[in-house]
């Protein structure tokens, strides 16, 4: 094999490589005399039939075949005699491949950079940290109350208001005809909670328990049932019961409903919750800092096949945007051609932390561990209660699943690494800033080589924690 570079041009490269014709001849006696072994011809033994008559039925067919394999191999010698590393599969261009001449064919690639050694000893970070008052518990521990209230009959003679709760069963109908799903009986709806047709809960306060009210209203044009949109109806309520909200005392006992032993330790779990979060907050700033600190840093050629790559990902999600009216107000003000133009910052900037997070993987022997996978998809199964088993069975059977998976462990591993040899200085911020992100969606686009899931775990059992988790 013969190999003639023919441009090395930044991070392109492009070659041509020659088979000599008496090589191709050799590997497709051998394929031929292979293929004799097997084939059942009329009137020969097996392995038996005339080399002449073999090559007469099947070398046209083969021929293709062997020059695939000499490609191929001709490829994989270059890559490793020129200590090449190809961002992306290498483009193959036939020059000539007729039988009985020598094999051409030209190689364009490019090539992953090469980055030096990075001393991380010399950034300087700032970690935002955040205390949880006692203000902020106790906020948490009323929403928790709220979301846990119930409801008891009102026993004196009056009429409801707004912020009772009715019991109600009611039929609706238009010209006098019911209609499917206009029923329902034993139903509790609270006046004020606008949770119905606009106009129904009005005409039920001043009604008393036993009291019958046709309540007339009119379905909003945007209705979601095309058929009632727009039409005017006429509900036959029963009220049955009137009933209030009782208020929820925040004590022990509040606390052992919740799988508590005390209000003491429900408080520390609540507290431990929020600063959890916080915690988890302050690592997303610090992380979009280090990746920041990274790009400022670090200036080097990166491919065009991989930029372009993400650029068209980036454009795919703002076309989709766009035609589901999703885009953010700053891209609303924006030409088309401008955000092309800042994609294509963004792209190329995600492709160079890609490289550079790849590299430090690479150098540092960070991979990971069959321990991270199974955590992680313990995780996502602890987000799917009752479907644990369903969940395992689904990452057990499905490979790409599982490594899909990879990539934001990979990152996270890589990250924590960068960090830990970081100069970091802690700062206590208001909670304010220490959520604040005037800039989150740009920051966002550009803070990850690859785009990753986030995984927020759920608590282990059905207590004050979960509690907390959900009234956060």
């Amino acid at each position: 094999m013969q190999v003639k570079e023919l441009k090395t041009e930044g991070l392109k490269r492009e070659y041509e490589i020659v088979v000599p014709s008496k090589d191709i001849e050799k590997k497709l006696n051998a394929r031929i005399e292979e293929v004799g072994r097997s084939v059942k011809i009329d009137g020969f033994r097996p392995g038996k039939a005339p080399k002449d008559l073999l090559r007469q039925r099947y070398a046209a067919s083969l021929y293709g075949e062997v020059c695939d394999k000499a490609i191929n191999d001709g490829m994989e010698e270059l890559l490793k005699d020129k200590n090449l590393r190809p961002a992306l599969q290498p483009d193959v261009e036939l020059k000539n491949f007729k039988e009985g001449e020598d094999l051409v064919f030209a190689v364009n690639m490019e090539v992953v950079p090469e980055i030096g050694a990075v001393d991380f000893a010399t950034l300087k970070l700032e970690r935002l940290k955040a205390d949880v008052s006692e203000e902020e518990v106790q906020q948490a521990l009323e929403r928790i109350a709220e979301s846990r209230k119930q409801t008891e009959t009102i026993t004196e003679a009056r009429k409801a208001k707004k912020g009772d709760v009715t019991l109600i069963d009611f039929v609706g109908s238009i010209d006098g005809v019911e209609f499917p799903g206009g029923a329902g009986k034993g139903h509790s709806l609270e006046l004020g909670s606008n949770s119905f047709i606009p106009g129904f809960e009005d005409q039920l306060v001043g009604a008393s328990a036993g009291d019958k009210v046709d309540v007339k209203v009119t379905f909003p044009a945007e209705y979601h049932a095309k058929d009632l949109a727009g039409k005017e109806a006429v509900f036959a309520v029963e009220v049955k019961e009137l009933r209030k909200y009782k208020k929820v005392e925040i004590n022990d006992e509040f606390a052992k409903s919740l799988g508590e032993e005390s209000l003491d330790k429900f408080k520390e779990a609540v507290k431990e919750h929020i600063s959890k979060e916080y915690d988890s907050a302050a690592r997303q700033k610090l992380k979009r800092s280090l990746l920041d600190a990274l790009a400022e840093t670090h200036s080097f050629e990166v491919p065009t096949g991989l930029v372009e790559a993400e650029f068209k990902q980036i454009l795919t999600q703002y076309e989709q945007a766009k035609k589901m009216g999703n885009l953010d107000e700053d891209d609303q003000s924006k030409s088309e051609a401008s955000l092309k133009e800042e994609y294509k910052d963004i792209a190329e900037r995600r492709v160079r932390l890609g490289l550079l997070l790849a590299d430090v993987s690479e150098k540092n022997s960070i991979k990971v561990a069959q321990d991270d996978l199974n955590k992680a998809i313990f995780d996502e199964a602890r987000r799917f209660p009752g479907q644990e088993k369903a969940v395992f069975e689904y990452y057990s059977k499905n490979r790409n699943a599982v490594e899909a998976l990879k990539a934001p462990i990979l990152e996270e591993k890589i990250v924590d690494f960068i960090l830990d040899k970081v100069e970091i200085t802690d700062k206590v911020v208001p909670v304010e800033e220490l959520y604040s992100n005037p800039e989150a969606e740009t920051t966002s686009k550009k803070s990850t080589a690859k785009k990753s899931t986030a995984k927020k775990a759920t608590a282990k059992k059905a207590s004050s924690k979960e509690e907390a988790e959900s009234a956060e």
